[in-house]
């Protein structure tokens, strides 16, 4: 199968292109600029979804379009929606049939622009003309410790009763992969990581592999948006599944040393 994955270079879409690779996929990876570290036998087109440039070219020949772009900011809505109705435009008009979505679990109960990005993208997918696969997934470890690495560098550690559900990448980016592989289903199961943890509880785990202390910082659920997810909006429900391992084993696996 011919395969083109949009953000091909990205925290998601580096392991979906590696993945389906892997399974013997000819993969296209869709990125403004080349990776620097190509995955052997896969083929970079320059796009740019803001302007559509490239895009023809790119999905010549295309059966499915794994979706794995994204962008957090002021222009999220130009890149995620508007984008994403010229990249469906030109799927239509390259024959593609099958394009597979990611989303995020609980985006349209918490009220953040980003989110309201995401929903708005939903609505683009499942009202468009091409046959299509959605799966919504929570926040990957990567942004919980971006969350925690970053306040480390003022000398403090956040804590507070928010909760989230942080789950390995590499599992979504399979799911992912899979959906490419059975063709156009839907809405399908959500999922996410294996336990439901407060950032007080994740600074505790971060605490426990680094062997590193900050000054507790707390962030109280003031406002809407916090309470929700306070209130496990983020986190999956009773139909969701539950994947791969936790924040503390993912700092593990990734080495960190001690100290850091």
């Amino acid at each position: 199968m011919r395969v083109a994955v949009l953000g091909g270079t990205g925290t998601l879409g580096s392991p979906v292109v590696r993945d389906l690779a892997a399974r013997g996929h000819e993969v296209r990876v869709l990125t403004r600029t080349a990776p620097a570290n190509p995955v052997p036998r896969t083929r970079h087109h320059a796009v740019d979804l803001t302007t559509g440039a490239g895009l023809d070219e790119a999905l010549a020949g295309v059966d499915t379009v794994v979706d794995a772009a994204n962008h957090i900011g002021v222009r999220s809505t130009k890149v995620l929606v508007e984008g994403v109705r010229s990249l469906l435009a030109a799927e239509e008009r390259a024959g593609v049939g099958h394009h597979v979505e990611i989303s995020i679990v609980g985006c349209d109960e918490v009220p953040f622009s980003y989110y309201r990005s995401k929903v708005a993208q939903e609505q683009v997918v499942t009202g468009g003309p091409i046959p299509w696969t959605l799966l919504r997934a929570t926040q990957f470890h990567e942004l919980v410790d971006q969350l925690f690495t970053v306040a480390a560098k003022f000398g403090v550690e956040p804590h507070g009763s928010l909760r989230v559900q942080p789950v390995d990448v590499v599992a979504v980016a399979a799911r992912l992969a899979d959906a490419a592989e059975a063709g156009p289903a839907g809405r399908i199961r959500e999922v996410g990581g294996p336990a439901v943890q407060t950032l007080t509880e994740l600074a505790a785990a971060r605490r426990e592999v680094l062997g590193t202390r900050r000054l507790p910082f707390p962030v109280p659920p003031l406002g809407r948006m916090a309470r929700r997810v306070r209130d496990g909006a983020l986190c999956l429900g009773n139909d969701g599944e539950a994947l791969s391992f936790d924040y503390a084993e993912w700092l593990r696996r990734r080495g960190a040393k001690p100290g850091s």
